[in-house]
């Protein structure tokens, strides 16, 4: 098999490696491909020469492109195209009527040796009733491919569509995380969204798997859990924290944090907003802090964003910043997301003004829980 894009480059079968999921083979493909391949072979037109175009209809979403994606897998699945002994005997069993030994040695040795496919990049801008793929070949080989391709590409361009289409709405200034697998479609769905919703423009995936295997960034906190499961500071066993240059050491880590919360509880312009925060959740937070200090990023909603989070996150992260390290922000998971993200932006305001800690302001601040463009578009006007 040879594989041409739109470049005229070429690439060697023997090159490519099997598909991601080993679940792609052969008899992933509807019966009545099967069926349709031993008609051809029994009628003798199974190697009569055959093109095949894969496009779409209608752009998804309402919208007016596509992002084609899948490629990758087709050009894998194709490549390493074999059935193998297992795969025949189910053939055997699963084809209506009597089946031929002579169709079964067919199959036996078929590949795609005789096939070519032109297709456009990956990660292009697609429109409706243009070919993405087209396959020529052997009719008999290239009908049994069909099935497969359009599985893969589907899913894979309404993804890469899907996430492009929340890039242009939150701009190129926004990080845009990826941390959908809880909610996929079984373990494969949640792999491939993944895949191509970094391709479709997200920055990064809370899926480690998938960074393992497509080398896309990793990004993730602590959930609710995490912060629930604390009852007070006292539970911290090992307090210590070293500075970021190494040259010194904070004994009492825990203790730095609570006078810093004292602080800030007494500075005049926050006086009114809170009073006594979660000490649960500045014990979870502290703990989070010693164990990840360079990348210190806190879940603020587990009790009161306004009175108990924001406070407790800036207690920690300004310990932290006595050390020399960079508290990272914080993550909203719930509420109305654009008054709490501006007015924990005003919160740290005061903080760097009150005092003198640059850049406090600026501090990163996360939103997540189902959103959408419509959600988006919303934050970015608010």
């Amino acid at each position: 098999m040879e594989v041409k894009s739109e470049n005229g480059s070429t690439e060697k079968s023997s090159e490519i490696p099997p598909p991601t999921n080993p679940m792609v083979t052969p008899i992933l493909t509807d019966l009545y491909q099967l069926t349709m391949a031993y008609a051809y072979w029994k009628a003798g037109k199974h190697n009569e020469r055959a093109v095949f175009d894969l496009f779409y209809r209608k752009s998804p979403f309402h919208g007016e492109f596509t992002v084609f994606a899948g490629l990758e897998e087709c050009i894998r699945f194709i490549a390493n195209f074999k059935f193998t002994e297992e795969h025949i005997a189910f053939v055997r069993e699963a084809l209506p009527g009597t089946c031929e030994e002579g169709f079964l040695d067919y199959l036996r040795q078929l590949d795609c040796s005789e096939v070519e496919v032109y297709a456009i990049p990956e990660g292009s801008i697609v429109f409706p009733r243009v070919p993405l793929l087209r396959v020529e070949g052997p009719v008999g080989v290239a009908q049994l491919l069909e099935t497969t391709l359009v599985n893969l590409v589907n899913f894979a361009s309404l993804v890469a569509t899907n996430a492009a289409r929340h890039r242009i709405v939150a701009g190129n200034s926004k990080l845009l995380l990826e941390f959908g697998l809880r909610r996929a479609q079984g373990p494969d769905g949640g792999i491939s969204a993944s895949k191509y919703c970094y391709m479709g423009g997200f920055d990064a995936t809370s899926n480690v798997a998938a960074g393992k295997l497509f080398g896309i960034p990793l990004k993730g906190t602590h959930s609710h859990a995490f912060v629930s499961s604390f009852m007070s500071p006292d539970e911290i066993v090992e307090k210590s924290l070293k500075s970021a240059d190494g040259s010194t050491s904070c004994e009492d880590f825990v203790n730095l944090v609570q006078t810093w919360l004292n602080k800030i509880q007494r500075t005049k312009f926050l006086t009114g907003g809170f009073g006594d925060t979660n000490l649960s959740e500045l014990a979870a937070f502290t703990s989070y802090a010693l164990a990840f200090p360079d990348n210190f990023l806190a879940l603020v909603d587990t009790y009161d964003v306004l009175r108990s989070g924001i406070p407790n996150f800036c207690a920690v992260a300004l310990a932290l910043r006595d050390l020399g390290y960079k508290a990272m922000g914080i993550r909203l998971d719930s509420g109305d997301l654009a008054y709490l993200s501006c007015e924990a932006r005003k919160f740290f305001q005061v903080i760097e003004k009150e005092f003198g800690v640059p850049d406090f302001g600026k501090m990163s601040i996360t939103a997540s829980n189902d959103l959408n463009e419509e959600t988006l578009d919303h934050l970015n006007k608010q």
